[in-house]
């Protein structure tokens, strides 16, 4: 079941969506729908979704096991903010 539903908002921002909504052939109502059912479903996880980029990179440099990120990033902070 639709509902209406009214919305206040920028004009360039909805410019923008209504732009981003054709080139996607998605209707203004869709991607609304779309984003309302993204939110309510990570609203009830514990877990950050990690986006695929960040996936891909995952991985790709090999520190030996004994280095302690930690602590030279803290070193790194320390240095970076101390002056």
């Amino acid at each position: 079941m639709n509902t209406k539903l009214t919305l206040k908002l920028n004009k360039k921002v909805i410019d923008k969506a209504k732009r981003y909504a054709r080139k996607n052939n998605q209707s203004l109502s869709a991607l609304v729908e779309s984003y309302f059912n993204l939110i309510s479903e990570n609203e009830n996880s514990d877990e950050i979704e990690i986006s695929p980029n960040v996936v891909e990179l995952s991985g790709v440099i090999k520190l030996p096991e004994d280095v302690d990120i930690k602590k030279i990033y803290k070193e790194h902070l320390e240095e970076k903010y101390s002056q």
